[in-house]
């Protein structure tokens, strides 16, 4: 790896001021799993990194409230979450998602927010997020701005941040009756980067519209409108069927080492219909 400076700030507003919105090489750094391979592999080379692990511990916090709405610090660790009891009664899905996720040695430094910035779409957490209806709080220069984690990512390891701006929480609503299911295909361990994720959110009780969210098949995660639509009228077996059919025509799958665009849009076909079924299972 080259050269390069370190900073430590104890406050998110002196990290947020040592931010350069012209330097690309000026980084935050929060856990570092993906930040320290693309260093040492070359892809990213640094002028200076801003380390994150300082800050203000209320970052790092895990609450709800009475309405069942979930707030986790953009710096708690992905294991705090998975062991968290408060996110294993608000949104069970994120728990089941988290132990499938990498490996335990990446899950206890990497962080929810710097996962997110990241932006791979591979992740297995932002489809999930999707589906559940969840936003980020940024901070920045200019103030505080809410941003649906739907439209957080613009493309590949791309997102809508500025340069100047950091996640500081990520803001879970309360999901009622609503149930969730996260199915992903590997070709290799469990623990591996996917071929496919799918994300599904379903009421049982309610006539609420579903959200069905895949990723890695994709360029970023991306929700799947007509597929949800097809579940408009009822969902039974065959409309799980047709929803299924529906995703595989509506989603724009790309090739790369986990599979080609056509294999992935079989995927799509198949783990939509599992995955809305794992859902209302759930709700049974």
């Amino acid at each position: 790896m080259t050269p390069f400076e370190l900073l430590e700030p104890t406050t998110m507003a002196d990290a947020i001021a040592l931010l350069d919105p012209d330097d690309p090489t000026t980084r935050p750094c929060a856990g570092g799993t993906a930040l320290m391979l693309m260093m040492k592999a070359g892809v990213f080379q640094p002028t200076r990194l801003i380390s994150l692990g300082k800050i203000e511990k209320r970052f790092c916090r895990i609450a709800d409230d009475a309405d069942g709405d979930l707030c986790i610090g953009a710096m708690t660790t992905l294991s705090a979450v998975e062991h968290s009891a408060v996110v294993a009664r608000r949104a069970p899905v994120i728990v089941r998602t988290m132990q499938r996720l990498s490996n335990v040695r990446v899950r206890n430094v990497a962080t929810i927010g710097g996962g997110l910035a990241h932006a791979d779409p591979h992740m297995d957490l932002p489809p999930v997020l999707i589906a559940l209806g969840a936003h980020v709080e940024v901070a920045g220069p200019d103030g505080v701005r809410t941003i649906a984690v739907e439209n957080l990512f613009a493309g590949y390891f791309e997102t809508v941040l500025r340069r100047d701006e950091l996640i500081t929480a990520l803001m879970v609503p309360g999901q009622a009756a609503r149930r969730a299911a996260y199915l992903k295909c590997t070709t290799r361990a469990v623990h591996d980067w996917p071929a496919l994720g799918v994300a599904v959110s379903v009421d049982p009780v309610e006539a609420a519209p579903a959200r069905i969210v895949i990723s890695a098949a994709t360029e970023k995660p991306l929700r799947l409108a007509g597929a949800e639509a097809v579940l408009r009228g009822g969902i039974d077996e065959a409309a799980l069927r047709r929803a299924g059919d529906a995703a595989a025509d509506e989603a724009q799958t790309i090739s790369d080492g986990q599979g080609s665009a056509a294999y992935k849009r079989a995927l799509v076909r198949v783990y939509v219909r599992r995955a809305l079924a794992a859902a209302l299972d759930g709700a049974r």
